[in-house]
């Protein structure tokens, strides 16, 4: 069994790859013809028909429950539990809502797929203080000006051990705090089961996927992050059936 995922992993990085030399074409042509402020949006549609590209290739389903209750004029501090690389496309499938990630500063070293992540997404080098706080400043100016929702994963990173959650991290939660935003949960149920992190394989299924109802963060202060915390926890345990 375990080859057999192996090998489904390989036929899936070959699917990438080929994914590569039609999706990176369609990002550069809208940075070279749409307005800075146009472009996100844009790409955003070239992203989730990438990711749309990719599970049908992987053969794999993903049913997202509760679609209805995210507001597509609204920006949201979007987040969501983390234990798969599957997680990045299946937002991007989840959201309609143009959104950007939060991405560490080494991802744009890669050749090409790191100029389309800079242009797109928000970048942070975690070594830097400096950087960081610059960071925030740049996902404040992306929520409150352009109204473009970003996404954060409050573990920090992604999950690799037997718990349903990581410690949370206060980032996402002062970010919704400072701006007024609501939250907006996503919670991801199995994405572990197809391509787990730190593991190389890859199977096909169906990946399930719900969004609760956004959380009020109107009035709340810094006093309140270890509450605002504790009932995002909740929530996701909710839905993943811990609690």
């Amino acid at each position: 069994m375990k080859v057999l995922k192996a090998l489904y992993a390989v036929y899936g990085i070959l699917v990438v790859i080929i994914s590569y030399f039609f999706v990176l074409p369609a990002y550069l042509v809208v940075f070279a013809f749409f307005s800075k402020y146009r472009a996100p949006f844009a790409a955003h549609k070239v992203s989730r028909f990438w990711a749309k590209f990719l599970f049908t290739f992987f053969f794999i389903r993903v049913d997202v429950k509760g679609k209805e209750l995210i507001d597509s004029t609204q920006a949201y501090i979007l987040i969501s539990n983390h234990n798969s690389q599957l997680d990045i496309p299946l937002f991007a499938l989840a959201c309609s809502n143009t959104f950007r990630f939060l991405s560490k500063i080494e991802v744009t070293k890669v050749p090409v797929f790191g100029y389309v992540v800079k242009r797109l997404y928000i970048t942070v080098d975690r070594k830097s203080r400096k950087d960081s706080i610059e960071s925030v400043e740049r996902m404040k100016d992306s929520l409150l000006r352009e109204k473009i929702s970003v996404v954060l994963f409050p573990e920090g990173t992604r999950n690799r051990s037997n718990e349903p959650l990581l410690n949370f991290k206060d980032g996402a939660f002062r970010l919704a705090i400072e701006t007024q935003l609501p939250i907006a949960v996503l919670t991801i149920l199995n994405t572990r089961e197809y391509s787990a992190a730190g593991k190389f394989e890859l199977r096909p299924g169906t990946i399930h996927a719900a969004w609760s109802e956004p959380i009020d963060t109107k009035g709340m202060t810094a006093n309140d992050i270890p509450m605002l915390k504790e009932k995002v926890r909740e929530v996701f345990l909710r839905n993943l059936g811990k609690a």
